[in-house]
């Protein structure tokens, strides 16, 4: 089976509000979403308490990938510090963590997974 490029971006886009909305119950406040930088993009920017959190979405919809968090491999890692560097200077007085939230749309109901402090910086 090819590779479809509109529907992978169907798919992110669709993990994204999905996990947006699972952030949002849990009490974070959603500062931006698709933050672009020359290097790397943030698919959400989030705040709880004292603390900006950079949120990495990986969104499944079966094919025997694994699970969603697993796909952040050590390149987007790499990525994710730098993109993390980025916001330090924008919020110097804030705590920065990188956190990923895998959503599983494989079943009828999404699956979330959550790992705060999921890369270290």
């Amino acid at each position: 089976m090819a590779f479809d490029k509109t529907k992978n971006k169907l798919t992110g886009g669709e993990g994204e509000e999905i996990a947006a909305l699972y952030l949002e119950q849990k009490g974070y406040k959603i500062i931006d979403r698709n933050v672009e930088f020359p290097f790397g993009e943030i698919d959400i920017l989030a705040r709880t308490r004292k603390i900006i959190v950079i949120v990495e979405v990986k969104t499944v919809r079966g094919g025997g990938f694994g699970e969603a968090v697993d796909l952040v491999r050590f390149a987007k890692q790499k990525k994710l510090k730098l993109l993390a560097r980025a916001i330090e200077q924008q919020y110097p007085d804030k705590t920065i963590r990188i956190d990923v939230v895998g959503v599983d749309l494989t079943c009828s109901e999404p699956k979330i997974e959550h790992l705060e402090s999921a890369v270290e910086g």
